[in-house]
């Protein structure tokens, strides 16, 4: 009886093909966003996506903050994915924090990446 030797490429196909599939999928995470508004009017609040064509909520719809209390915003995202909120007074784009409407301003500590722990609260002040 004699053994075939094995071919490297008998190990390596297996091993290309199970990489291939974590390299094509986004593995899911999650990421909070705590915000207030201490601005007396109400704020429109929306979280965009750095890294893909994505915001939260989604569908032209936008979060709206009518109070004074801490809000709790966990959003499903792809690990490690860039996500930044921007918020403004409703009817009103010039008055801003974070990115903005639209996500078109920049900032600074306003983002955070999904899967590396929740964001401290953002307090939005007049």
């Amino acid at each position: 009886m004699s053994i075939k030797p094995l071919h490297l490429t008998t190990f390596l196909f297996p091993l290309v093909l199970i990489m291939g599939l974590f390299a094509t999928s986004a593995f899911s995470a999650e990421l909070t966003f705590r915000i207030r508004s201490e601005h007396p009017k109400q704020v429109s609040l929306e979280f965009y996506s750095q890294d893909r064509n994505h915001v939260w909520p989604g569908s032209g719809e936008v979060y709206i903050l009518k109070d004074w209390d801490t809000h709790s915003y966990s959003l499903s995202c792809n690990y490690g994915e860039k996500i930044c909120f921007g918020a403004w007074v409703r009817n009103q784009t010039s008055t801003y924090w974070g990115v903005g409407y639209n996500g078109n301003q920049s900032c600074t500590n306003c983002c955070a990446k999904c899967g590396f722990g929740d964001v401290e609260t953002q307090v939005l002040n007049p």
